[in-house]
């Protein structure tokens, strides 16, 4: 860990992990109330507790979708970063605030685009174009397109098995 990511706290995957800790001992709890509701055996207590068994299994997935997503963002870049072909935005011009120029940010975007354009097939364009999405503020497309960069890897990977 650098120094500089030492004074800003908690590194983006400790901090997610930390939060889903605190959100499945806060499901785990819930999932203890809603039991303690449907053993009692009275119809509006059994049906409010399934009502509430619900979100807990709702959240477990969600949680686990996410940490999944982010571990194959992160196993992406680790195969970019070994080939020498991890992005690089460093040269984009940022605001105060440390985010990119948004007139930078729709350029760099415009060219990885272009990219995707010539090679649709290719993961390598898909996490590019994803990480452009994500500097423009446009994080739900970002993420669909990194979820076409990890299901391209993926196929990419199993046909070479």
């Amino acid at each position: 860990m650098s120094e500089g990511e030492r004074r800003r706290g908690l590194g983006p995957r400790t901090a997610a992990f930390v939060l889903a800790a605190v959100l499945l001992v806060y499901l785990v709890l819930m999932g203890g109330r809603a039991i303690t509701m449907i053993v009692t055996g009275r119809p509006v207590f059994v049906v409010l507790g399934l009502a509430i068994f619900v979100l807990p299994v709702l959240g477990v997935l969600l949680v686990v979708d996410q940490l999944r997503f982010g571990a194959s963002t992160e196993r992406l870049a680790r195969l970019l970063h070994d080939e020498g072909a991890l992005p690089d935005v460093s040269h984009l011009p940022r605001r105060p605030s440390g985010r990119v120029e948004r007139a930078a940010a729709d350029a760099w975007f415009d060219e990885k685009q272009a990219e995707l354009e010539r090679s649709p097939g290719d993961w390598r364009c898909w996490f590019a174009v994803a990480q452009a999405y994500d500097l423009a503020g446009d994080r739900n497309r970002g993420r669909k397109a990194m979820r076409r960069a990890i299901e391209l890897q993926r196929g990419e990977a199993d046909a070479e098995r």
